[in-house]
């Protein structure tokens, strides 16, 4: 093979640095197996605010965790309601894992079938939540169709099933979505299950606030992923998700 110059190779140098940089840029979410890492533990790529170009200085990355409302750590203290923050791109039956912590009395949500759309204030307006709560102290939510690991609003999870790590320690979320059929799992264990469509839904549905205040809910089975701020300090880490 015919060498290059020395002076030739060198110029090379920082075209291939350059691209190498653009490529990871491009592709900033990893893929091991199956599963796609939604958070890389240092940057925002691949996420963005519900409805807007840029991130509210409310939501930072600290110690390898998304964390928002950092200021809002005690149960006398609340920053205010929030814009969500949700992954770039959209998924429609999935496999989502990952672990939070909150403060005591903490309030948070995980949405999937996000709709992003100017005529929509927030994301809950159209998207199911899996309720991220500190049950023991939460002053805002005390019914169980509203707690930790329910489908807010729409399905309690199995008490006897559902084992929450108190406010400061991490629990793990996983949460599936397989042609309208739902798992929450808390902590290893399913603690609950229904689908979508269903008598037992359309029944849930009719009842909750879904049916009266947003009329474009659980209308789409694809979307955006999005963790909510709610004004209370809450921390996210070891994001990963695999579509079905």
């Amino acid at each position: 093979m015919k060498k290059l110059p020395f002076t030739f190779r060198l110029s090379l140098i920082p075209l291939i640095i350059i691209s190498c940089s653009q490529a990871q840029k491009e592709t900033p979410i990893l893929t091991d197996g199956e599963w796609i890492s939604l958070f890389d533990g240092e940057t925002f790529d691949g996420w963005k605010e519900y409805n807007s170009d840029t991130i509210n200085p409310k939501w930072q990355i600290e110690d390898g965790a998304i964390i928002v409302s950092k200021e809002g750590n005690t149960r006398e203290k609340n920053t205010g309601f929030g814009k969500s923050i949700m992954t770039v791109e959209q998924f429609g039956n999935f496999e989502l894992e990952l672990e939070y912590k909150m403060s005591e009395g903490g309030n948070s949500g995980i949405m999937y079938h996000v709709v992003e759309d100017p005529k929509y204030g927030q994301d809950y307006e159209t998207a199911p939540e899996y309720q991220v709560l500190d049950d023991e102290f939460s002053a805002t939510e005390t019914e169980p169709i509203r707690m930790a690991a329910s489908s807010y609003d729409m399905f309690i999870p199995d008490p006897e099933k559902k084992k929450l790590n108190p406010a400061g320690e991490w629990n793990k979320v996983r949460l599936v979505y397989d042609n309208g059929r739902v798992e929450h799992w808390l902590n290893g264990l399913k603690v609950l299950e229904f689908t979508e469509g269903s008598h037992e839904w359309e029944e849930a549905y009719a009842n909750s606030k879904f049916s009266r205040d947003f009329p474009d809910w659980g209308k789409s089975n694809t979307g955006h992923i999005s963790l909510q701020d709610h004004g209370d300090y809450v921390a996210f880490r070891n994001i990963r998700i695999r579509e079905l």
